[in-house]
């Protein structure tokens, strides 16, 4: 187990479960929440946290657990990093909120240049904050379609884009997001999505038979996939992609919510392979879990359209800002590069973990620190997902049968090896072989020093 000294566990260790999970208290607090809550919600295990700190998640009943979820890719920096923290509270005694709509907010421009500065954007960049990652694919559609005057918009199978209207209708990663919802926002093709091969549907399937090239306003497409389970493109993709709307003046939308601010090791995924969009959406990481997306695009795009074209009461509110801005500042300061060598740890571990049963495992995904684990049946990802829970370990499903490995880019050495360890055993229990859990722990190379002598 990680040792940690610190505000949130003193000197317990992490995980360290102290009652059954879920415990008294968290399922009293589940019967609370589905009495009022919209059933809507798709929680994926009972845990009911109460504070965080780093990778340390406490629930309810007192348990530690150790995240490797970070909300969804959210906490960059760790649960409550103190710069973070500092800047929210600075913030928030000068002034919490004051349209940025409709007024001059100082802290609001800020934001706007350093997100520029880093964005893999030729030429002059100008950017538009909104609250989250489906308001900003939202303005990506409305901006593209305005300044191309053309209607149609392309997205990609196994790709999601966000839960609103327009950004459910680019949804592709399961139908039951859109079942009950249609008809959706028209206008909208679906591309395969990954392999080299796959781009001659364009050419071959889309210009020549559904509309004419010189009609589709963008392809919007995650450089890596986050919900549809952790997708890489083969190399030459993202590559292909910016070739043929160079060819036929399509704007390339990049939608780096998931794979941006340093999660997979460099800045923005697309830097993987040199590829520069001309619209670039950023969300989740940005600000270390405060409301904010930003939509970065080439300076002539957002200046094709004028006042009240598109706007938001509290995007890029100065509290979020402030977040953002110390996010950065951590972001550059080293914790990118913690993700890539952090990842390369992680990698090594579960093909270790993987070589023991490649029957279960059947493939792994992802740079840095998005990291996605193939199982042979969906069953089996939820099963390890659960087990993780009742070790401690927060993970969480993707795809069809994946499970993701997404923890802050603060992870040290320790935690991960802690991770690595409890997965597992995790992969062994549902594989049957309780008996072999701590083998199969030692075998994969998770135990550190210390926890191979206890």
């Amino acid at each position: 187990m990680t040792q940690v000294s610190s505000r949130l566990a003193g000197s317990r260790p992490v995980p360290d479960l102290i009652t059954e999970v879920p415990g008294p208290k968290a399922r009293a607090h589940v019967a609370y929440d589905e009495t009022w809550t919209s059933p809507s919600l798709p929680r994926a295990y009972p845990i009911v946290p109460v504070r965080g700190e780093g990778l340390t998640v406490e629930d309810i009943d007192g348990n530690l657990f150790l995240d490797f979820a970070a909300g969804i890719a959210v906490t960059s920096t760790g649960h409550c990093h103190p710069q973070v923290v500092a800047a929210i509270k600075e913030q928030a005694a000068e002034l919490i909120h004051f349209s940025a709509s409709d007024f001059y907010l100082p802290i609001y421009p800020e934001v706007c240049e350093r997100i520029a500065r880093i964005a893999p954007i030729d030429g002059p960049a100008r950017v538009y904050l909104g609250n989250s990652g489906t308001e900003v694919v939202e303005t990506a559609i409305k901006l593209a379609r305005y300044a191309t005057r053309r209607p149609y918009v392309v997205a990609f199978l196994g790709a999601f884009h966000g839960r609103s209207y327009g950004s459910l209708s680019l949804t592709a990663s399961k139908a039951k997001y859109h079942a009950g919802f249609g008809p959706l926002l028209p206008g909208v093709f679906h591309a395969p999505y990954g392999h080299l091969e796959d781009l001659r549907w364009f050419d071959e399937v889309l210009f020549d038979k559904l509309a004419p090239a010189n009609e589709v306003a963008a392809i919007i497409v995650e450089p890596i996939q986050g919900e549809g389970g952790y997708v890489v493109p083969e190399d030459g993709f993202l590559a292909g992609l910016r070739d043929i709307c160079d060819r036929h003046g399509i704007l390339l939308v990049a939608d780096e919510i998931q794979s941006g601010a340093g999660r997979t090791g460099k800045m923005w995924a697309v830097d993987h392979w040199g590829v520069k969009p001309d619209i670039l959406l950023t969300a989740k990481g940005i600000a270390s879990g405060m409301a904010l997306g930003a939509l970065v695009a080439k300076a002539s795009l957002l200046e094709a359209w004028g006042p009240g074209a598109h706007g938001s009461t509290y995007g890029g509110n100065p509290v979020a800002c402030a977040a953002a801005l110390a996010t950065i500042d951590l972001l550059e300061g080293g914790l990118v590069e913690n993700a890539r060598i952090r990842g390369e740890q992680a990698f090594a571990g579960l093909r270790r973990i993987r070589s023991r049963r490649p029957h279960l495992i059947t493939d792994l995904r992802g740079k840095g620190l998005m990291i996605g684990i193939e199982f042979d049946t969906p069953d089996h990802a939820e099963e390890v997902q659960w087990a993780c829970f009742e070790r401690g370990l927060l993970v969480l499903e993707c795809g069809k049968s994946s499970v993701r490995m997404s923890p802050a880019l603060t992870v040290s050495e320790q935690e991960m090896a802690t991770a690595l360890r409890i997965f597992s055993e995790a992969v062994a229990a549902v594989a049957g072989e309780h008996g072999e859990i701590r083998a199969a722990a030692e075998a994969a190379g998770a135990l550190s020093e210390v926890e191979a002598a206890g």
